[in-house]
């Protein structure tokens, strides 16, 4: 978390993700090996943390629609909005309309709350610290089992409206 705390203060708009991406890229790549290795292993983690249905539902509001990839990089987009944040919406993914990112994106009409680049800060870092790509065997892909009780058509409006009231209402109307 210090990693990606230290990219957005570093970056002139903390909004970009891509760019607090790159930068906490650029970060890593000055620690030694095993620690850009680990590093990977807890991005892996914390995308098993936030593998949870709810949350998939508030991503598939805000950027009208979210596919197992798209998943991937909003959630991406959430952990370059650091740990705070981070542990807030995963525990209350409902609360994503109090952010003003996702305020400005829902009044303007934008679907940007990805970043597919958060999930490559080791890996960059890897390639240019060590000159080589990651160890395939280095970290472990965990996508815990998806709560049933969240398992309905996220089309479904109504639905949506009952268990995300506030994005829905920022969002559909």
């Amino acid at each position: 978390w210090k990693l990606i705390k230290d990219a957005r203060s570093q970056v002139p708009d903390p909004g970009d993700s891509d760019a607090v991406a790159a930068r906490a890229s650029a970060l890593l790549a000055v620690h030694p090996r095993e620690e850009i290795v680990a590093a990977q292993q807890v991005l892996w983690d914390l995308m098993a943390i936030s593998y949870r249905n709810p949350l998939w539902a508030a991503g598939y509001v805000i950027n009208g629609g979210c596919s197992d990839d798209g998943f991937d990089y909003f959630r991406g987009w959430l952990i370059v909005q650091g740990r705070e944040v981070f542990e807030r919406i995963v525990a209350n993914p409902d609360a994503l309309a109090d952010l003003p990112d996702v305020q400005a994106a829902a009044a303007g009409g934008a679907y940007a709350m990805e970043c597919e680049g958060a999930l490559s800060i080791a890996w960059n870092a890897h390639i240019t610290a060590v000159g080589e790509q990651l160890p395939a065997d280095s970290f472990t892909i965990r996508r815990p089992e998806l709560d049933s009780s969240w398992d309905f058509d996220f089309d479904d409006r109504t639905e949506m409206k009952q268990r995300l009231p506030h994005l829905t209402a920022l969002y559909l109307g």
